[in-house]
């Protein structure tokens, strides 16, 4: 089994593995493009699930509730940004600079995450848990993964 650790880090580790290549392409070229797709779904599906199954445990605690707040408000800033750069021209030196922004905030969240809300989550999440969580994040994630194209049209709508 995976503890909520494990695959949050491997889902980071995949992310952080696209940022980079993203980063190492040019122009609107079919690799900028499929690696930017991948990243775009899975970050969106990771965050959702996140939330729901990660965030939600550590609002029992009041520390967790500050540490949650932190992470979904930076949860949001990146997804704007996400948001922003599937509007823009991949082509264009805007895109860019707005995507080394993101990379530079994701990657700062992924650090955080990692080295300072596991540590105190342990506390909340132990691990006679670890793997259940692990399993309701990879489900939930599974199951994001098939609404992103209906959120996009709900939030169009609101």
């Amino acid at each position: 089994m995976t503890s909520i650790y494990e695959a949050i880090r491997k889902d980071h580790d995949h992310h952080r593995a696209l940022l980079d290549t993203i980063a190492g392409t040019s122009g609107d070229s079919d690799a900028r493009r499929d690696a930017w797709d991948s990243f775009y779904k899975d970050v969106k599906s990771h965050s959702a699930a996140e939330e729901e199954e990660f965030y939600s445990a550590l609002m029992k605690e009041t520390w967790g509730q500050d540490a949650a707040r932190h992470s979904v408000h930076e949860h949001a800033e990146m997804d704007e940004i996400l948001e922003e750069l599937n509007e823009m021209d991949m082509s264009s030196p805007g895109w860019l600079t707005r995507f080394k922004t993101l990379k530079h905030d994701y990657e700062h969240h992924m650090e955080e995450e990692e080295n300072e809300v596991f540590t105190r989550a342990r506390k909340v999440v132990g691990e006679e848990e670890n793997d259940a969580y692990g399993k309701r994040f990879r489900d939930r994630k599974e199951r994001e993964m098939g609404l992103i194209e209906k959120k996009k049209q709900d939030h169009l709508e609101d």
